[in-house]
């Protein structure tokens, strides 16, 4: 994950305990009975709860997402250094061959020069 998305991360936590916490205290110095209060704070505390699991949701159906894509990126980069591997190695085979053939006609040529020179 980038930086960028924990601190994402960091701030949904942060926002929703600081929703919590001015909540409860709301409620607390709410002018009300301490029934009406307990059950304004379980009922809050429920809202709560679901906003948390619905952006936790959320947040793992984004890493997937993310996952996914960086496997294929990674795929494709693979799949890209295969071929440019595969290529190296003809053009490295096709390299050695020449070599070999200029080191094979240069004697060659010379062993011909002085056998039609030593015929003359």
């Amino acid at each position: 994950m980038s930086k960028q998305d924990s601190e994402f991360g960091t701030f949904v936590i942060g926002f929703f305990f600081g929703a919590l916490l001015g909540a409860a205290i709301g409620l607390l110095f709410a002018p009300q009975s301490g029934e009406e209060t307990r059950d304004q704070i379980r009922e809050k505390s429920i809202e709560l709860t679901e906003q948390a699991s619905e952006k936790a949701e959320e947040v793992r159906a984004k890493a997937e997402t993310l996952l996914d894509e960086a496997r294929q990126r990674f795929d494709e980069a693979s799949e890209e250094l295969r071929a440019r591997t595969a290529e190296l190695q003809t053009q490295i085979e096709s390299l050695s061959q020449d070599e070999e053939a200029e080191m094979v006609e240069e004697p060659a040529i010379e062993i011909k020069t002085e056998v039609t020179q030593t015929e003359a």
